[in-house]
């Protein structure tokens, strides 16, 4: 059906890419690796073991584009301390503002195996999408970015979201099909296909890390003091 209604086709990579890690935090992974049933029992919005099998590829691709000089863009929830701010986030989820027990750890604080680095920029961010509300399209601008690769999570949410905006801005969307993970394997498996139908090309890491490899040095003006926040 996808193929006769001519979706699918191979948009291929851009010229000048930016690296995206979508909300590759404590509350997305946990704080250790464990069936994904225990996980959320702690931390609610947990991917599981899912989370912990795509960390040390996200990882590779930091370490490759670090290597390359491409720009790297986290990005990251932020909440008032009383969750105010949750707004429709409270409306669909009964355990929305719950912080977990037995830690002091926050949610939204990036995974350590996977922490930016000086030259990295982070994006606090209060809704699914990484643009809604952020700088995120003005310093893809200011980088000269004609396309993004996209990890982390969740597939069927947040970078899903992140997706449809950046085709929405005429980027060139990869994702990494490995790299992003999600809690329900049959949504991840869903938006994968859905996405690779319509707004961008789904691709496993060892030919993105190829891609990424043969890239010259030297394109981006990146940062070059600590990563700072950035909320809009």
């Amino acid at each position: 059906m996808f193929e006769l209604a001519g979706y699918g086709a191979r948009q291929g990579f851009g010229k000048r890419p930016a690296l995206l890690v979508i909300d590759v935090n404590y509350a997305f992974c946990g704080d250790r690796r464990e069936p994904v049933l225990e996980s959320i029992k702690k931390w609610r919005q947990s991917g599981g073991e899912a989370a912990w099998d795509a960390l040390p590829i996200i990882r590779r691709l930091i370490d490759t584009a670090h290597e390359r000089e491409m720009p790297v863009i986290y990005t990251t929830g932020v909440r008032r301390d009383d969750n105010w701010d949750a707004g429709a986030w409270a409306w669909k989820n009964s355990r929305s503002g719950e912080k977990p027990t037995g830690t002091n750890q926050d949610g939204n604080e990036i995974m350590p195996q996977i922490a930016p680095s000086a030259q990295d920029i982070v994006i606090y961010k209060q809704k699914p999408s990484g643009f809604h509300g952020t700088n995120l399209a003005g310093y893809l601008t200011q980088l000269g970015c004609d396309s993004v690769i996209i990890t982390g999570t969740a597939t069927s949410g947040c970078v899903r979201a992140t997706v449809v905006d950046a085709f929405s801005h005429n980027y060139r969307v990869t994702m990494v099909e490995d790299a992003c993970f999600e809690r329900s394997e049959a949504s991840h498996a869903i938006a994968l296909c859905d996405l690779n139908a319509k707004y961008a090309d789904v691709i496993e890491s060892p030919e993105v890390l190829a891609f990424m490899e043969s890239l010259p040095r030297g394109m981006f003006n990146l940062p070059k003091g600590s990563a700072q926040k950035s909320v809009g």
